[in-house]
């Protein structure tokens, strides 16, 4: 039998907490994409990584919270301020035909960003649905389901469980 989840109700307060992020050979949409909806996002508080938080400023106008480049650990701190509540809604133009060298920390954003309930748009088209749906004008109170439940499960012990340090035996100079 399933047990229903728990959830917990967060609160995106008029002024949301946006998160810019783009891949180099998507930043130019961001950028347009962000001077066309420039008047929406002026009264919010906008973070963004690196590159694009340089360029979004110079072209916007007003400014943005600019945090270190995504390969040189941004994309983690897109990530750490989602978990802490910092972000409210993620957009994200990432390049699905170029290999990135920092994957896996796109990977650990997008998926911090499901794990918390925070609206993800990934392209132009989402992000212009998101940006003009009338929740944006409003309190909203967002479900994130209770990790209390899964913070204070019991580990089973057993096969397959080991020490995750193995001991080392004392080691000791003598003398030669």
């Amino acid at each position: 039998m399933l047990q229903a989840m728990a959830y917990k109700k967060i609160v995106m307060e008029l002024d949301k907490k946006i998160a810019l992020v783009a891949h180099d050979h998507k930043k130019r949409d961001l950028i347009e994409w962000a001077k066309f909806n420039r008047d929406l996002l002026a009264h919010h508080k906008v973070y963004a990584t690196g590159t694009t938080g340089l360029m979004l400023e110079e072209e916007l106008g007003f400014p943005i919270t600019k945090l270190q480049s995504g390969p040189l650990g941004g994309d983690q701190q897109i990530g750490a301020k989602i978990v802490d509540g910092d972000i409210d809604f993620l957009i994200f133009f990432w390049d699905p035909l170029e290999p990135q060298p920092h994957d896996p920390d796109v990977k650990a954003l997008l998926r911090m960003a499901v794990v918390w309930n925070i609206p993800i748009a990934c392209d132009r088209a989402s992000a212009d649905f998101m940006i003009s749906s009338p929740l944006m004008d409003k309190r909203y109170l967002r479900l994130v389901p209770d990790y209390d439940v899964y913070r204070a499960r019991a580990i089973p012990e057993g096969e397959g469980t080991k020490t995750a340090v193995p001991e080392r035996p004392e080691t000791r100079k003598t003398a030669a």
